[in-house]
């Protein structure tokens, strides 16, 4: 156990950080998971909107890197625009 005060409210913020992070990491795989199901194009190019920038938010708060945020994006705009319209 943590004897300083500023470790003991580090490890505070790490908790509540991590759970930040893990809700955040599950809400983008849930959002990823439900765009590669669609079949329409226009509700698909919609979705791939908000999920971009779902992905960049990410990204910058280093929940996911860069490159990972960056590779999905990519990889989802090929899934739908291979969509019959």
């Amino acid at each position: 156990m943590a004897n300083h005060k500023s470790a003991i409210k580090r490890i505070r913020q790490t908790q509540s950080r991590n759970l930040r992070n893990r809700y955040y990491g599950k809400t983008m795989r849930n959002a990823v998971r439900n765009l590669r199901k669609m079949t329409d194009k226009a509700k698909a190019s919609e979705e791939l909107k908000r999920v971009s920038s779902l992905l960049d938010k990410l990204g910058r708060k280093n929940v996911i890197s860069k490159n990972k945020a960056g590779n999905l994006k990519s990889k989802l705009a090929k899934l739908v625009n291979k969509l019959e319209a």
